[in-house]
């Protein structure tokens, strides 16, 4: 890859080069270009002016704007309404073509045993995994991955650093586009910082890196973290404990494939809970359930807010006490409307804003949208904004209502250290001033916060 004088509105870059035998981490936070960056290296990119301009060919891009592509795809293919059951998608096999042949690096990524699922039964880590298998297996000579950490965990993560560091030992070129420090690996060679729109540096990953933690040190003391808006609840108005959660001998699972089983929960106001556990072993699924969106609900011995489902309990009445974050959310989040729209309907729990709001919800939502730093893209339409300013968005409809019960499943994809330390400092005020009792997925030790009284190993309830 070679790039010389280049220019586009939300981007600079005088020079930047790639050579075969090098391996290169791309860094920059949510508004330093490196969206961009990666929209160029895409073909996707207009109105720029270049000198010189070389990009790699049969290239295999795995992005988040790729992985809603194929999601969008699976659902006008999805026929549950005449199987009269969940169609579970495209098969994993019928991904990967001659997979036979690669059986060792579908065990590298632990994704043999996936071979039967569809893709609506893959995590969302499980599903970054089968697009990078897809592209190897379509024999692309340079791997293109965006924030490709996300959503895996420990041993995910482990698995595929030692999968890109084989790859790029067998000359196939990786370039990884990350938001937070810690996921710039070690066994990279070269480090390229984009900041403010621009190209900042680019050369050797250990000394770029060592400049950038004397930078850190230094921003570090002049750094204090904005108040979340004010709320409607004084925090010493505290509601008394009652019941949110409650399962017994909780299950999920799809065909014969069992998730989880034998799993007692039970959550009361205050009781933040966190959740972790390997990919595929059903923490998105366990929400999918307390949440309704999964049918398991009825099976199970669950009640929500004291209420027993299969009561005749309404759904939208449980969900008006929940806010909610989650991929799957995020992917089905496909109606038309302004990033404001979409925080107001926060208000409502509906995916588009079909209801008359009124001017204090608006001042409101405004002020969430200064909050995440995103006012200038009130009017903007929410599927036009890049992947991290959707997460915040969603961040903010979540919040707006201050729900009882705040259900987070891995909120922070997609997001800079930046960003994903404002979220964390509002979660610790959140638990301070006991305004929502929080329930939180994670995979990352640096998200684990000591106000989380109650840790689920779902794992350990695998069959």
């Amino acid at each position: 890859m070679y790039i010389n004088n280049f220019h586009h509105p939300k981007l600079h870059i005088q020079e930047f080069q790639t050579r075969n035998n090098q391996s290169w981490c791309i860094y920059g936070n949510n508004t330093s270009g490196i969206d961009t960056f990666l929209q160029l290296i895409e073909r996707n990119l207009s109105d720029y002016n270049v000198d010189s301009l070389e990009l790699p060919d049969c290239a295999g891009i795995i992005s988040f704007a790729r992985q809603q592509e194929l999601f969008e795809e699976e659902l006008r293919n999805d026929d549950s309404d005449f199987l009269d059951r969940i169609d579970p998608g495209t098969l994993v096999r019928q991904f990967l073509p001659g997979y036979q042949v690669h059986l060792p690096l579908l065990r590298s990524l632990d994704m043999e045993k996936c071979l039967d699922l569809g893709f609506c039964q893959l995590s969302s880590g499980q599903c970054r995994k089968l697009l990078i298998l897809k592209e190897l297996i379509n024999g692309s000579k340079t791997l293109i991955l965006q924030n490709p950490y996300d959503g895996l965990d420990e041993k995910s993560c482990s698995e595929l650093d030692q999968m890109l560091n084989s790859l790029q030992q067998r000359t196939i070129a990786i370039i990884l586009l990350v938001n937070t420090k810690v996921d710039i690996p070690i066994w990279c060679s070269h480090l390229a910082v984009f900041d403010s729109g621009e190209l900042l540096c680019s050369g050797e990953r250990d000394k770029i890196v060592a400049d950038m933690l004397t930078q850190e040190e230094e921003k570090k003391e002049n750094s204090l973290l904005p108040p979340a808006p004010p709320t409607g609840r004084a925090s010493d108005n505290r509601e008394e404990s009652e019941e949110l959660i409650f399962l017994s001998q909780g299950f999920a699972g799809y065909g014969d494939k069992k998730l989880f089983s034998g799993l007692d929960l039970s959550i009361s106001t205050g009781d933040h809970t966190l959740i972790c556990g390997h990919n595929g072993c059903g923490k998105s699924t366990l929400l999918d359930i307390i949440t309704g969106d999964n049918p398991k609900c009825y099976a199970n011995n669950l009640r929500i807010f004291g209420r027993k489902r299969g009561s005749g309990e309404s759904i939208w009445d449980l969900k008006k006490k929940m806010g909610i974050i989650s991929p799957g959310l995020h992917r089905n989040h496909r109606a038309v409307g302004t990033g404001l729209h979409v925080v107001l309907s926060g208000l409502f729990d509906s995916i588009g804003l079909y209801q008359k709001v009124h001017t204090k919800d608006i001042q409101r939502a405004k002020l969430w949208l200064n909050w995440i730093n995103l006012s200038t893209k009130e009017t903007t339409p929410f599927r036009n904004l890049t992947f991290a300013e959707q997460r915040l968005i969603l961040i903010a409809r979540a919040l707006i209502k201050e729900p009882k019960l705040l259900i987070l499943d891995e909120p922070t994809h997609g997001l800079d250290d930046d960003n994903r330390e404002k979220l964390l400092f509002f979660l610790d005020q959140v638990a301070e001033k006991q305004l929502s009792t929080i329930l939180f997925v994670s995979h990352r030790r640096d998200e684990h916060r000591p106000f989380f009284q109650n840790h689920i190993q779902l794992d350990s309830y695998t069959p």
